[in-house]
This record gives structure tokens, sequence and C-alpha cells, in this order.
């Protein structure tokens, strides 16, 4: 995809988040890969409202060749983009639900959702759990690639979902997915459930 084109599918996305409730204020980001680097949402930037001539344009190392300065949070992204070579973009949001669950105590090696229904398990898949970092701490980049290599959507406890895809379309697939099951499993709270059994699940994914 030229960048002229990828340029405005960021911009498109961002107003499909924005409208959608997926995104508020000036919380969340968006990247592509392009030819030679990655574009990127500017910083505190509210998605809704992009301007395709001020997106930051970043080189292959994550260095700003033009303008305005990208989100805070690009470290996400490169951390994500270096171990998922069949990443092309990635999506990072604020998202009311999946955030809620980030906040939930989760005991420790049980799965952050029950595999509640078949498109959960075909879009996202196993969910990663990274722990909590504040705002912009970079050790978190470190905690964020090390979960990437094997899973595509992480959830950064009380701070959101990271989602990687082949294209945007993907990401977003999976980061509307990821928000409704989040939604059914807080709805169920307290009621007994029964998730997908595991050979179910080994068939989906197989």
């Amino acid at each position: 995809m030229n960048e002229a084109k990828a340029r405005d599918c960021l911009c498109r996305m961002g107003e499909r988040l924005y409208h959608r409730g997926l995104v508020h204020g000036t919380a969340g980001n968006l990247s592509m890969r392009i030819d030679d680097g990655w574009l990127m949402t500017p910083t505190n930037t509210c998605l809704g409202d992009l301007d395709p001539e001020r997106l930051s344009k970043l080189d292959a190392q994550g260095r700003l060749v033009s303008g305005d300065k990208p989100s805070k949070e690009a470290f996400l992204h490169t951390s994500v983009y270096a171990v998922r070579n069949e990443a092309e973009a990635i999506i990072h949001t604020h998202s009311t639900h999946s955030v809620a669950v980030s906040c939930l105590d989760h005991p420790e090696g049980c799965p952050v959702l029950p595999p509640l229904t078949a498109y959960y398990v075909m879009r996202v898949g196993e969910l990663a759990l990274v722990p909590y970092y504040r705002p912009g701490d970079t050790s978190l980049a470190d905690a964020v690639r090390d979960a990437a290599v094997k899973h595509a959507c992480v959830l950064l406890a009380n701070h959101g979902p990271v989602i990687a895809g082949k294209g945007l379309n993907e990401a977003l697939y999976a980061l509307e997915e990821l928000e409704e099951t989040a939604k059914l499993h807080l709805l169920l709270q307290g009621m007994k459930t029964k998730p997908l059994s595991e050979d179910e699940v080994r068939e989906l994914m197989g």
C-alpha cells in the first residue's frame, strides 16, 4: 500500500473506532507499516479527528522522520512489530469492557477470558495479560515484546488491549470480538457458565 493510501486508511480507522465508542478523548493510538518505516497517530490527538498530513512518520528504527510528535506509547508498537513479522497494523485502545476485565484480579495461570464463543477463539485466540506499568514507562516495552512473541492480542493490566493484525481491518475485528467477549464475561459474573471445551477450542484453532 502506498503512503498516501495508508494515511487515509489510518484516519478512517480512527473515525470508525471513535464513532463505535471504542476510543474516547485522546486515548488510544494506531499504526501501520509502510515500505520505508511506519505511520502512527500523533500524541494527544483524538482518533476521531485525525489529519492525514499530520500523522507521525517514523523510520524502521522508530525515529521521527516527519509529521507531529508520535504517541508516547509508540514503543508498544515497535515492540510488537519487532517480533511479529506478519503484523502490518496495530490498534491500541482503552475500550471500556476490555479495560474493566484488565482490572479484575486474575488468578495466576488462569486465562484472562474464558473461550465463551467460537468467534472469540478464532479472532483473538489466547489473550496474554501483561502486568501493570505506569503510562509511558518504557519497561513495558520488554514485557509487551515477550508476550507478543506468541500472542497477537495482548491486554495491559489496568490499561487496555494492544492488537496486531495483517491489516487494520483484521486488528479491528479482533478488537471488537475482544470487547464483546469482555462484555459477555462481565454480564455473566456470578452465573454458572459453560465455556467451550479444550477439544472444541483445539478444533477451532486447528
